[in-house]
């Protein structure tokens, strides 16, 4: 028999409007090409506008170099809790990036991937959210926008509450929210648990029209809106 653990842990979508997903578990698992930190079935989104766009700007620097988080249209969306629990760990502080579209702007950034990630959790989830939910499970909501926290260990939060704001934190090359389900509060030591997320609209690459979905993983680059629980 199956254990709880191996069943996933069905959320709401942590946020309003459309989104980008990326690095989803639907495609791959691990969904992040590792284990490390609780991320084996995490998930990416990044915020669009109505035409699906990430960012409404581009000039010379989104070809040749850094970008204000600013330019990004998820950039300070409102980020919401996808379940009810209670708040176990929080980090601010850290700084948001610029942006990185170009290729250009990425190879440094790529070259310093390893300092991130011997400088530990902050300097690779950035500003975060933990929240205890029921069976054990705990979410994280990660990078986010600095000072943007409502929320402090202790609190109790309920689906759809405002916890804080997506940023560009951490290990982060343009401003999204990273969401990952663990076995345990502390990311260095978690393992990660399946996730599914409640009803959404979502626009699959090279479909004409949305479809409806009661419950499931975006696909990778879909483009996903939340809808009301009946």
């Amino acid at each position: 028999m199956a254990s709880a653990a191996e069943f996933p842990v069905v959320l709401s979508l942590p946020f309003e409007g459309r989104w980008l997903t990326q690095n989803s578990p639907a495609r791959r698992v691990p969904s992040h090409g590792t284990d490390l930190l609780g991320s084996r079935y995490a998930i990416d989104f990044v915020g669009v506008d109505p035409l699906h766009r990430t960012a409404l700007r581009v000039d010379w620097r989104t070809l040749l170099a850094t970008e204000p988080p600013e330019r990004y249209v998820g950039f300070g969306r409102p980020i919401l809790s996808p379940g009810d629990g209670v708040v176990v760990r929080t980090h601010d502080g850290e700084d948001d990036h610029a942006g990185r579209r170009s290729q250009l702007a990425l190879i440094p950034y790529a070259l310093g991937q390893g300092a991130r990630l011997g400088a530990g959790v902050s300097q690779l989830a950035g500003n975060h959210v933990v929240i205890a939910l029921r069976n054990d499970a705990f979410v994280a909501l990660v990078h986010l926008r600095r000072g943007s926290l409502r929320v402090a260990v202790g609190d109790t939060v309920l689906t759809g509450q405002v916890l804080a704001e997506c940023g560009n934190s951490g290990n982060s090359t343009q401003p999204h929210v990273h969401v990952q389900v663990t076995d345990g509060p502390d990311m260095t030591t978690a393992r990660g648990r399946p996730v599914s997320f409640r009803p959404f609209r979502e626009w699959v690459p090279g479909a004409e029209e949305p479809v409806v979905r009661d419950e499931g993983v975006p696909a990778e680059s879909s483009v996903v809106e939340p809808l009301p629980l009946v």
